[in-house]
């Protein structure tokens, strides 16, 4: 078996990193000499070999961009996070002010709809939509407390919308014009007719009842007209549609997609005349006989007059 030689590798490797470390121990104590001709020394030193080792210089600077960059992404990211949190705020108040934008809108409109300046009314908030398939109402947020009656009308910034058929202490219920049960006197203008608008839950009520079909054209102007004392007068309802059966209804003018907010007329009742006979005057009293006089009837002619009227005893 042959006999390995003598290995000179690691006495050498010793001895060069005691030398490089001898070195940098002296390089590292020569730069803490604090001497004006170490200092010049040391200025030299660093004229004389730095400037040659800029490429090593290279991957240090790269690095440290680097590391400057990903600083900059982190905080980039930050600021997109939190971009993002003040994005879904607004986005929140957006909703908020369209919704704020939207009720003003409504409001304004129901300030706009010209009814006539003696009826006073009082604004509600429709709470719940509880139609179904055989009755159409809705349920507002002011009652008996609000001086609410049943049987007013209601409106919406556009048109009617139904009148007033329950009232409790603090809500009160609408029936719709669109309800099975909701018959109502109408005008047609321009050709002053009157008709019967009668509900039967659909989005366009029928004309029932109608003068003289003949007169009237889609697109006329349909308003309460007040008999029987239902509504008040002149209240727009919509105008007249002809469906496809050839049938007269109503496109009413009311938004009821969108019933947020209505406005209940107060309306009083027709004066009752206790008696109609004291408006009709008592006929003249007719003389059978001959013609008066000029000059009219005298004390003795009336004693006479009343003599002639009294019965014989």
């Amino acid at each position: 078996m042959a006999r390995k030689g003598p290995d000179y590798a690691a006495p050498v490797r010793r001895i060069l990193v005691s030398l490089l470390v001898l070195m940098l121990l002296a390089l590292f104590l020569f730069w803490q000499i604090d001497s004006p001709r170490a200092e010049r020394m040391r200025a030299r030193f660093i004229d004389r070999f730095v400037p040659s080792f800029e490429w090593a210089m290279v991957p240090v600077t790269k690095l440290s961009h680097m590391v400057a960059g990903f600083q900059s992404y982190a905080r980039l990211y930050e600021q997109n996070q939190e971009l993002r949190r003040e994005l879904q705020k607004m986005s929140a108040w957006k909703e908020a002010a369209v919704q704020l934008e939207q009720e003003n809108a409504k409001l304004l409109a129901q300030n706009n709809v010209r009814i006539d300046p003696a009826l006073t009314s009082v604004s509600g908030v429709v709470l719940t939509d509880s139609g179904t398939a055989f009755r159409q109402s809705v349920l507002l947020n002011v009652g008996a407390r609000d001086g609410i009656v049943d049987g007013w009308a209601t409106m919406d910034g556009l048109g009617l919308v139904g009148r007033i058929s329950g009232v409790g202490q603090s809500t009160s219920r609408v029936l719709l014009l669109t309800d099975p049960t909701s018959r109502i006197p109408v005008t047609i203008q321009p050709s002053g007719q009157h008709a019967l608008l009668s509900g039967d839950n659909t989005a366009l009520p029928a004309l029932d009842f109608v003068e003289s079909p003949e007169n009237i054209r889609p697109g006329d102007r349909v308003v309460s007209s007040g008999d029987g004392g239902l509504f008040p007068p002149g209240l727009l309802v919509g105008q007249v549609a002809l469906a496809s059966d050839g049938r007269l209804r109503v496109r009413l003018a009311a938004d009821y997609g969108r019933l947020e907010f209505l406005r209940v007329l107060r309306s009083h009742p027709a004066e009752q005349l206790p008696d109609t006979g004291l408006l009709i005057p008592p006929p003249a009293f007719d003389f059978i006989g001959p013609p008066m006089p000029p000059g009219g009837i005298g004390a003795n002619d009336q004693t006479a007059l009343s003599e002639a009227e009294s019965p014989d005893d």
